[in-house]
Parts: C-alpha cells; sequence; structure tokens
C-alpha cells in the first residue's frame, strides 16, 4: 500500500532521530554529572519510557477529558473507523471523542492491538465525511507505522533531559566539578541547551512521521484530495477556535494532525507539524501519482452535526446517525 523505499527511508530517518535523541540525553547526563549523571539518565531513560509503554494512551486520553464511544452511541462514526480499519489491515482501535469545538484529531496507543482514535465534536460538525475519512485515515496509518509509540519515546525521553538538567541546578552545590570534563561553565551551558536540543529534535521526529503518515493515509482512504481537503479546513478553522486541554497540556501537542496550540512569531521555530500548505503539495502530488480526480473529496458539501448525533457537550446518541443521504454510501467497505 505504501512504497516500501519511502517507508524505509521514513524509519532510518526517525531511527536516527532517536539515536540522536538518547545519545544527547545520556551524553549531558555524563557532562552535568560525571559517571554519576550517566547512571542516572540511565535510570530516567529506563523508568521513564516502562511507564510511558503502559500509560501514556491512558494518560493522554485523559488529559483532554476524552470519552468512549461505541456503536451503539455513534454509529457513523465507530462505522467508519471500522471500514478504514480494515483497509489498513488494523485491528479495530477504541474510538472516543472530545468536546471542543476546535476541529482535530490524534491517535495514541503502545500497538495496533492497544490503540484508541479520538476525534473533536468540532471536527464532525466542519468536515464532509470523505474529509473526515481522510483525517481517520491519516490517523490509522500513524498507529499502523508505530509512531504512537515512536513520538511518546521522544516525548519521554525530551522531558527526562529537562528534569535530568533541572537535577543538575538543583544539587548542582553537592556536585563534584572534577567529575565534569566541561567544568562549571560547561554544565551550566549543557543544563541549558540540552533540554532545547531534545526539543528540536523531538520536534524533527514529529513533523517527518506527519508526513509518512499523510502519504499511507492518503492510501487508505484511495484519495490524497480528501486529506489535503481536510488539512486545509482544520488549519482555516482551528486557527480561531482555542483547545483549552491542549493549551494546559502543549506537551501533547505533537500528537494531533493540526497543530492545536496558537502559534506565532518566535512560536514557530517550534512547530510541532510542517506547514500544511506543504503537507497539501506532497498530496496533490501523490493524487497524481495515483490517478485521482481533481478536486475530488474537496467539493463536498459539509454534512448536517445531526448526521453524526452530536449536540455540543454532549457524546453521540444510539439513532442520532446515519440519516444523512451523503451517509448512505460506503466507498470504504470494498
Amino acid at each position: 500500500m505504501v512504497s516500501g523505499w519511502g517507508h524505509a527511508m521514513n524509519l532510518v530517518k526517525t531511527g536516527l532521530l532517536l539515536a540522536a535523541m538518547t545519545a544527547l540525553f545520556l551524553a549531558a547526563g555524563f557532562l552535568i554529572g560525571g559517571e554519576g549523571g550517566l547512571v542516572v539518565a540511565l535510570v530516567l531513560a529506563v523508568g521513564m519510557n516502562a511507564f510511558a509503554w503502559w500509560n501514556s494512551d491512558k494518560m493522554v486520553l485523559r488529559m483532554h477529558n476524552a470519552q468512549p464511544v461505541s456503536r451503539a452511541t455513534a454509529p457513523e462514526l465507530w462505522d467508519m473507523v471500522a471500514q478504514l480499519a480494515r483497509r489498513a489491515e488494523l485491528p479495530m482501535p477504541a474510538v472516543y471523542l472530545i468536546h471542543s469545538d476546535q476541529p482535530n484529531a490524534f491517535a495514541t496507543g503502545r500497538d495496533p492491538q492497544h490503540a484508541a482514535v479520538a476525534v473533536t465534536t468540532g471536527i464532525l460538525e466542519v468536515l464532509p465525511r470523505e474529509e473526515l475519512a481522510g483525517v481517520i485515515a491519516h490517523e490509522l496509518a500513524h498507529i499502523k507505522n508505530r509512531d504512537t509509540l515512536i513520538m511518546t519515546v521522544a516525548a519521554t525521553i525530551a522531558g527526562a533531559i529537562g528534569m535530568l538538567a533541572n537535577f543538575g541546578f538543583l544539587f548542582a552545590h553537592h556536585r563534584d566539578d572534577r567529575q565534569n570534563p566541561l567544568g562549571p561553565l560547561g554544565a551550566l551551558l549543557v543544563m541549558i541547551l540540552a533540554p532545547l536540543a531534545a526539543t528540536l529534535v523531538q520536534l524533527a521526529i514529529s513533523r517527518t512521521r506527519e508526513y509518512a503518515a499523510d502519504r499511507l493515509g492518503a492510501q487508505i482512504c484511495g484519495n490524497p484530495l480528501w486529506l489535503a481537503g481536510a488539512l486545509q479546513r482544520i488549519e482555516a478553522v482551528a486557527s480561531d477556535r482555542v483547545m483549552p486541554t491542549a493549551e494546559h497540556n502543549p506537551a501533547t501537542a505533537h500528537l494531533f494532525i493540526v497543530n492545536p496550540l496558537r502559534m506565532g512569531g518566535i512560536d514557530n521555530l517550534f512547530r510541532t507539524h510542517p506547514a500544511t500548505e506543504h503537507r497539501v503539495a506532497a498530496l496533490v502530488e501523490l493524487a497524481r501519482e495515483m490517478g485521482a480526480g481533481p478536486g475530488a473529496g474537496m467539493r463536498a458539501a459539509p454534512r448536517r452535526p445531526a448526521e453524526f448525533g452530536t449536540r455540543r457537550g454532549s457524546v453521540p446518541e444510539a439513532g442520532g446517525a446515519g440519516r444523512g443521504g451523503v451517509w448512505r454510501q460506503n466507498p470504504w467497505n470494498r
């Protein structure tokens, strides 16, 4: 379904970035605290990654007050996820709804057998059916590529480097700088620069994985222009709508299909996603390669929120979906 060469190159690039981040973590531990600092770094890395492996999905869903839905409460959404998961040859993930006006979505979970897809009520109100399929296919691509685990590990290591730097500041007066090859000034610089470098590497990993998920997601749903249209529409609407849970938990921003945070000025240096226009351009080029019809999935009229059975501030109810004419077609059920 996806180019083997392109997939391999993405894996190599991500692996190199993760190796660089791990090396940075261990080096920071050694430069801040000598051999003792290296041991502390190893213990932190093992402990935090073990915790993230088992609990990251539950933590992220809880941070955004995500509520589980079933086929009984959201039949159209649940069926769409199930159909696209079959096309992607994935187990059915858990489906969650986040009550937020901002259109957005993310996937989480340590592996395809323990995965979840979460969408906001805003995205159900804004996107036509085909574009929503493109978004869900993108999130399933993250699951298939194991990006949910990769990006969790990257975020955990970045957090551990920050914690290590804080420890270095806290216990600076107890440290024996004779064990530090850089001396006190060098250690101070490492404490300041290492977390910044870790954040930049983490963002590079996130941006790399977004391009790969866009490509595979477009192939899963069958039309790259559906996802391209969704990205453009989400970007246009999301900029005017704040997601409070994301603003309170900015470390989770890289999980969403479009950056949920308000950005401006120097903040653009720390973008968690590639520029939307670049992603759209890559998808349009992919559409040409696949022979997808021009504009397909981008000209569809937005459907009414009632077609998903959603009401602002409430989870979809049984029987509230499936009445819209556009929903009677199942292009993914092949």
